[in-house]
């Protein structure tokens, strides 16, 4: 049976996930510590540190652009071809690695160079990123990425990770990554738009070859920033974030 406090907490994150934030998020972080110390073991942590890993929108570019105001603030980044994987860290320590099909890699993701094992912060942090073969063909790093994670034994120092964003996390996405790199993750380059007219002139510059050549890249990625618009637009669509889309060719 669920606590006061635990219906509480829910009732301030359900609020907070369709845009009508009641607490200021100081206040919400306490309320988490009073109820981690008093029941660390309730629903609301299981479900809350449960790693999982969405899919990519499936629709439109054309369909995605048309629900967004025209100054809705974008940011266009790699879709690096290889392994989506998630980590979770708790108390700066790498816990636990899963895969896109939730199969525990944490053995594997350990020897990978770009992958910190330990970190200087408390709490729980989820962080998703790809596991890809840096210098090779988008098909070829895959192949490389995904025989990595199924084999029993395997070289790892082949291999790179690129962290995308912090799951478990209020920061907009550029924060979101800013704050990866300082703690040690190599982070994709991105480019930032402030209309959503300039998506089309940028798919064309990579389609050229002039935008994110040094990734084995199959296309890339357009993403809100706002993670208030993110978080609003998660919870109507429970399948895929509905906030960021892939261009391919």
């Amino acid at each position: 049976m669920k606590t006061y406090l635990e219906e509480r907490i829910e009732w301030y994150d359900d609020n907070y996930r369709n845009g009508n934030a009641l607490i200021s998020d100081k206040q919400f972080d306490q309320l988490e510590k009073n109820l981690l110390r008093t029941n660390p073991n309730c629903d609301y942590f299981k479900k809350k540190n449960k790693l999982v890993l969405p899919s990519l929108e499936k629709d439109s570019i054309d369909e995605f652009l048309k629900g967004l105001l025209a100054d809705t603030r974008l940011l266009i980044e790699p879709k690096i071809d290889g392994c989506a994987v998630a980590l979770q860290y708790r108390d700066g320590t790498l816990e636990k690695a899963i895969s896109r099909k939730g199969t525990d890699v944490t053995s594997k993701l350990i020897k990978i160079q770009d992958i910190p094992n330990n970190l200087p912060l408390q709490g729980v942090l989820q962080v998703r990123g790809e596991l890809y073969a840096p210098n090779q063909s988008p098909n070829i790093s895959q192949r490389i990425a995904s025989g990595f994670l199924r084999a029993k034994e395997g070289f790892s120092q082949s291999l790179s990770f690129c962290a995308f964003q912090i799951l478990n996390s209020t920061l907009n996405q550029y924060e979101s990554k800013k704050s990866l790199s300082k703690l040690g993750f190599k982070i994709p380059q991105d480019i930032s738009c402030n209309f959503t007219s300039q998506v089309e002139v940028f798919r064309k510059r990579w389609l050229e070859g002039k935008l994110f050549s040094e990734y084995p890249t199959d296309g890339i990625v357009v993403k809100i920033n706002s993670r208030k618009l993110q978080l609003i637009r998660e919870k109507s669509n429970l399948d895929y974030p509905y906030w960021q889309v892939a261009i391919k060719r």
